[in-house]
């Protein structure tokens, strides 16, 4: 999937998880870190990419694009894994204490927008041809459907010209129908 897809499938997922288990307390610094760490956990699998976004908005990015594309091994390998998942959990309860303020941010609700956005990723690349090594280090691909001639190419048609829309026709009806909820939230934010 292209990073558009994958941000929007995040952004939908996060909206969705948002209302099905909407948070107690929530101020405007944690809406906007949740947003914005939701995207960057949709980028982070393919950071063993040089082409990934998040290169380009690091000082140096290329350079550190290039250590970290060979801890990856390869494109869809640990990153697109279950083992990489682990691997992330950990790293984000490592580090999202030592770089956030708790007294400003719910860090909790940060951790589970990265989560939300890293899964969703690796969902969103199931349904490609390509599959993900979703067992690794076993190297067979998995992938939804199991007939591989039935899911979509990456960047083709049918994700650019269906995908993309139903997701953008989704995310607006779910938040039309579901807008007592969101504005629950809002004046949350607000208070």
């Amino acid at each position: 999937m292209t990073a558009a897809t994958h941000d929007l499938v995040a952004f939908a997922a996060l909206i969705t998880s948002a209302a099905l288990f909407p948070p107690q307390s929530l101020n405007t610094t944690t809406a906007f870190v949740c947003l914005v760490s939701c995207v960057v956990g949709a980028l982070i699998p393919d950071l063993d990419q040089a082409t990934n976004r998040l290169w380009d908005l690091l000082p140096a990015g290329n350079f550190i694009g290039k250590i970290f594309r060979n801890l990856f091994l390869h494109h869809r390998t640990l990153s697109h894994s279950i083992l990489g998942i682990y691997l992330f959990h950990l790293l984000f309860t490592f580090v999202l204490p030592k770089i956030l303020n708790p007294s400003m941010v719910d860090i909790s609700l940060v951790y589970y927008s990265l989560m939300i956005g890293l899964i969703s990723h690796i969902a969103g690349d199931m349904l490609t041809k390509e599959g993900v090594p979703f067992l690794f280090p076993f190297s067979f691909k998995i992938g939804f459907p199991p007939i591989k001639a039935l899911r979509i190419t990456t960047g083709k048609f049918f994700e650019k010209f269906i995908i993309l829309p139903s997701l953008t026709v989704y995310i607006i009806w779910f938040v039309i129908s579901k807008k007592e909820i969101f504005l629950n939230l809002m004046s949350l934010i607000r208070s």
